[in-house]
């Protein structure tokens, strides 16, 4: 790859903070954008703009042309069977939050309109991990809680790593659901989800994938992976902000009830009784944000015009240079040590707050994130308020490394 001809997609790495050259390493809240990105969402306002699904004139049609060209990218993207098995939602909060509330729903039917037990067996109790987002922590919480459930959590080590044997044993507690980060957003481990997929599986548990961390930098196959869901955001790699997608098995996402109610998401209406629209419109209620969705399959046709191998394998150097030059600082200590890791590093410095380290590397021109990134009971197993995380994108550079790790340094010794 040509990074500095890459860099050139994207304008807003190419300014100066506190009269320094901006080095942006917060990819894991959000990614930059690549011009063709911005420039194609621009192009739609000013040519398209239109309401879809709805209209019979040109507009209308060309709009809805569009945005359902967009979902069929993202289904062969991710390598789904069916294009109506991809629900365009704000991103993976969103899309959680739809799966945390049907599928309690729908637990609290008990039953299939046939009068058959469903899948959704009672009681409703989920099995997540110890790394995971709240994103993908409260909206099960909330759910079991709701349904006199509980929340099964599966441990991991001081790396980092997730206990596949615990895993295993609560398992065997009979979870409806498994919930779990491809890779953790605070740790950078890479779990080893088609394994997980295969053991909850074994025990008769649906398997969520939180895929807002692994989008970006790794291929994904949801049907190599045999999850039944996957969730995504754009905005973690390189689209708009507001779209995301949530991927489900068909035979799944039929029997859920509608996560909202309203426009387009119907069939038909009266006073007396409303009956839903097919797959995936049932779960699109209102209208939809179709700028960022054509914004999103920009993203993807620039992620495939690059080499992913060569990108991932440039990351990965990223990380790995990025570890062992900051070992050398005395009192570091990393959060997250897993040997499958990706896209960044999380740490800490003796005696330092995370956060009066953060706020002296963002004078330096270093944006870098500080907290406990929505993770807190991941800091809590590690008895810190919080990190310092670097985290990479396909821009970023080995330069761009000797500037954080000489941040770090000098913060650390005026905090001393």
């Amino acid at each position: 790859m040509d990074i500095n001809t890459l860099r050139q997609q994207f304008p807003v790495l190419d300014q100066q903070v506190y009269g320094k050259p901006l080095v942006y390493l917060d990819n894991a809240a959000t990614t930059q954008k690549p011009l063709c990105v911005i420039e194609r969402e621009r192009d739609y306002y000013l040519h398209e703009n239109c309401n879809i699904h709805r209209g019979v004139h040109y507009l209308s049609q060309m709009a809805t042309e569009a945005y359902e060209h967009a979902r069929r990218t993202v289904a062969r993207f991710i390598n789904a069977k069916e294009t109506h098995e991809i629900v365009f939602t704000r991103g993976t909060t969103e899309s959680l939050n739809l799966l945390a509330t049907s599928l309690g729903t729908e637990n609290g039917k008990r039953k299939t309109e046939n009068g058959k037990l469903s899948v959704f067996r009672s009681p409703f109790s989920v099995l997540i991990t110890a790394m995971e987002h709240h994103s993908n922590l409260v909206p099960w919480q909330q759910m079991v809680q709701l349904y006199g459930g509980k929340l099964l959590v599966a441990p991991m080590d001081d790396n980092g790593v997730l206990d596949l044997q615990a895993y295993e044993d609560l398992l065997k507690q009979g979870p409806q659901i498994v919930a779990m980060a491809h890779v953790s957003n605070t740790l950078g481990t890479v779990n080893p989800v088609k394994e997980m997929i295969r053991l909850a599986h074994q025990y008769g548990a649906i398997t969520v994938v939180d895929g807002a961390q692994s989008i970006a930098h790794l291929p994904i196959d949801v049907q190599d992976l045999d999850c039944d869901f996957f969730v995504f955001s754009g905005h973690k790699m390189y689209a708009p902000m507001g779209i995301g997608g949530l991927y489900g098995k068909t035979e799944l996402l039929e029997q859920m009830p509608p996560y909202q109610f309203g426009g387009e998401m119907v069939d038909t209406v009266s006073f007396e009784k409303t009956t839903f629209n097919k797959l995936p419109f049932k779960f699109e209620a209102g209208t939809p944000n179709v700028g960022a969705a054509l914004g999103l399959e920009t993203a993807i046709q620039f992620l495939e015009h690059l080499d992913r191998k060569a990108v991932e394998e440039h990351e990965n150097q990223l990380v790995k240079t990025t570890m062992e030059k900051l070992s050398a600082i005395e009192g570091m200590r990393f959060i997250g040590k897993a040997p499958e890791h990706s896209g960044l590093v999380s740490f800490i410095i003796d005696g330092i707050h995370p956060y009066d380290l953060g706020t002296i590397i963002d004078k330096m021109g270093v944006a870098v994130r500080t907290g406990h990134h929505c993770a807190e009971p991941v800091m809590t197993r590690f008895g810190i308020p919080g990190t310092v995380r670097a985290s990479f994108a396909l821009y970023n550079t080995l330069e761009e490394v000797e500037v954080l790790v000489k941040a770090v340094e000098r913060a650390a010794n005026m905090l001393r």
